[in-house]
């Protein structure tokens, strides 16, 4: 689906997959979830002394840039959104280290093993493979979809 040219081609092949109610109520949560772990991932690899006199300079931030600009090629609306749920997985990730003290490495991974056994159980009810199997691109495209469900419920429409 390399040819896809906007946003909306790439959401129709995607909720090809995703008609189920159960699907996509498991996608709602475990797609945002997945993001976050990933997000928890890069977190955790440990960064150069030289980024501490940048505050909330670290891989996760670097990796949300090259993130974004995959999504700006597709949708400024879904950029924005993508950006505000960016920040608060960083902001989540960092109260997280920081305050609970928790080790982000370790919840990531058992968040996002949970997360992917759910979205395969959603793809077995819905009786289809998941879209990535398709086109790796559908790994971030998930993200965008459940984005454009939050915004079609709040009325905003994309271009």
């Amino acid at each position: 689906m390399s040819e896809a040219k906007s946003i909306g081609e790439w959401f129709g092949v995607y909720s090809e997959s995703h008609k189920n109610k159960i699907n996509k109520l498991i996608h709602f949560f475990c797609v945002p979830a997945i993001y976050f772990t990933v997000m928890g991932f890069i977190w955790a690899i440990p960064t150069p002394a030289i980024f501490e006199s940048i505050p909330g300079l670290n891989w996760a931030s670097i990796a949300t840039l090259f993130v974004l600009g995959f999504y700006i090629r597709l949708s400024a609306l879904i950029t924005l959104g993508m950006a505000l749920f960016s920040v608060a997985c960083l902001l989540m990730l960092s109260y997280m280290e920081q305050t609970l003290q928790w080790n982000v490495l370790y919840f990531s991974a058992g968040l996002f093993v949970v997360s992917w056994i759910l979205q395969f159980v959603g793809h077995a009810i819905e009786g289809k493979k998941p879209s990535f199997f398709q086109d790796l691109q559908f790994l971030m495209i998930g993200p965008a979809w459940v984005m454009g469900f939050v915004f079609q419920k709040a009325g905003i429409k994309l271009k």
